[in-house]
Parts: structure tokens; sequence; C-alpha cells
């Protein structure tokens, strides 16, 4: 466990055992109220706690997630424990609180990271005589590369692709050596896997992976993009970004007479003056987290958040 991980855990349980001793110590006739106000400032200090610890972002949401899914529900159930017997109502709102976050748990954790779903999108256009199928891959972004990347790319392997697109972000992970050695696991995936499409494959650089990350792809025929570059693929053209150039919303890509993809790790390119027929990126994880009517709550992009997944159709003024 990290430095920050055991500071933040180790005050969230010295702050949850203060406030479980204030609310045992004072079982008023007000103990639901000191009870909902208490549980205000312990979820109020785990959010607070993780969003301004200094950190980057992945390691708030890391510390976000020990709050929400283990010291929050532990508290609640300290709460239900304490007050069952002369407070029942207000138990039970408790407990329902508590099965809501345990079924979210259970699917952000046990289901939706073994969910795998391929979405497909049908484009035409007058520059391509014959059908060409692309793959695209984004974010696959393990720490651990095994039998959840074979499903991935068994699953591109049965779409037949004739050209496969990467998009960044490969594997997260901060320590060198780890790194390195998974970098070679994957690179071992991805050779077992002998995808061959016809027209290739090009891999862009994500904001994660370190130098050293076309490594990922030796002995493999992929473009590796490490400086913006326009490729003829033959039926197609394809403009590969670094991802500086893909971060920057006021990009200038300049078209071919062929059908243009251009790829990039980022969608914030997608803002400036580009002249392609398709634009391809990675980085808002589909919006990963989303609410009804509100949409996806993070996606770490300068676009607007109904571009996070899906085919967005931009008309050029």
């Amino acid at each position: 466990m990290t430095v920050p991980l055991i500071i933040y855990n180790s005050s969230a349980l010295i702050l949850a055992a203060g406030l479980l001793f204030l609310l045992y110590r004072h079982q008023t006739e007000r103990v639901v109220e000191r009870s909902i106000l208490l549980i205000i400032v312990e979820l109020s200090f785990l959010l607070l706690g993780a969003i301004l610890f200094p950190m980057d972002g992945f390691g708030r949401i890391q510390l976000m997630v020990w709050g929400i899914f283990v010291h929050f529900p532990a508290y609640l159930i300290s709460n239900i424990v304490l007050l069952r017997s002369q407070k029942k109502v207000y138990t039970s709102i408790l407990i329902g609180i508590f099965a809501l976050i345990l079924l979210i748990l259970v699917d952000a954790f046990l289901i939706e990271p073994h969910s795998l779903e391929v979405t497909r999108i049908t484009l035409s256009s007058e520059k391509i005589t014959e059908p060409v199928t692309v793959a695209l891959l984004a974010d696959i972004q393990t720490d651990s590369p095994g039998s959840y990347e074979e499903q991935l790319l068994d699953l591109v392997e049965a779409e037949d692709p004739d050209l496969i697109l990467l998009a960044g972000d490969y594997l997260q992970i901060k320590d060198p050596d780890q790194y390195r050695a998974s970098v070679k696991i994957l690179n071992s995936l991805l050779v077992e896997a002998d995808l061959s499409p016809l027209l290739g494959s090009v891999a862009v650089r994500g904001n994660v992976d370190w130098n050293g990350w076309e490594d990922i792809f030796q002995d493999l025929e992929v473009i590796i993009v490490e400086e913006t570059e326009m490729f003829d693929l033959g039926p197609i053209a394809i403009t590969g970004l670094d991802w500086l150039d893909s971060e920057n919303p006021a990009l200038e890509v300049p078209g071919v007479a062929k059908y243009h993809i251009v790829l990039g790790h980022s969608p914030n390119y997608s803002l400036g003056s580009i002249d392609g027929d398709l634009l391809l990126a990675g980085h808002t994880h589909g919006g990963q987290v989303q609410l009804p009517g509100i949409g996806p709550l993070m996606t770490l992009s300068a676009v607007s958040r109904s571009w996070a997944s899906g085919l967005t159709e931009i008309h050029l003024g």
C-alpha cells in the first residue's frame, strides 16, 4: 500500500472512531439529527480528502474509491448497529443506502470490468469503393495484462478487421520495473494473437504511456507514431497524431484526396481545423461513469461531454 493510501485510510479510521464515540456518548432524543450530521461530516471528509490530496487524478480516484466503497459503508454499518434498537425506521433507511452502495460496488468491480462489448458503426463515403473494416482500441490501460486482454484480442480477431488503430494508454503503471515487465507481457499477448490486418496497424501514444511504450509492439507489423505524420495505406490515408498534438484544440491538419482518418489519443484536436473524414480518439474512456440525464461525470477533455462515446457528426463551418 502506498504512503498516500496509508495516510488517507488512517485518517479516515481515526475520524470515524471519533464520530462514532460522539454518537455513542450522546444517544439523546435528537440522536437521528446527530447521526445525520456526523454522516455528512464523514462523507465530506472522505470526498474532500480524496479531491484535495496532493496526487494526480488517478490517485485521487483511487482514494475516493476507498472512501466511498470501504470507509463510508463501514461507517453506515456502525451507525446501524448503534441505533438499531431505538431507531428502527431510520436504521432501515441506512440499510437501504448501504444496500445501494453494495449494488454499485458489485456492478463496478465484478460485472462491468468483465463485460466486454463490441460497438459496430457503419459509415459510407464516395471516396471508398470497397468496404473497409476498421477496429479501434483505446485505453486498455491495464496494470496486469492477462486473460482479460486475451479475450479482448480474440474479439478483435473475430471481427476480421482490415485495419487496426490503437489510440494509446496501453498500461497504467507507475513503477518502472513493473512497467517494463508488463510491456513484455502485453507484447507476448499481441504476438500470440497474431493479428494481421490487410492494411496494417497504427499505434499512437497516450498520456500515461512511458518512454519505451513502442516495445509493446516489438516484432509486430505496427506503424508507431512518435511524431504527427500522414500515412498512405492504399484505399485510405491516416494521420497519426502525437500526444501533444492530439491535446491541442487549435490543431490544423490538412486534407488529402483519399478517405482521411485522423487518429489521436485525446479528442481535443477535433475542435481545431481538421480536414478529415473520420476523427478517432480515446482518453475519455467512453465516459465510463455516467448518470441518467447528466451523462459522463468526467472526460478529462475539452470536448462536449456528449462526445465522450459513440459517433458525433461534426460540420465544418
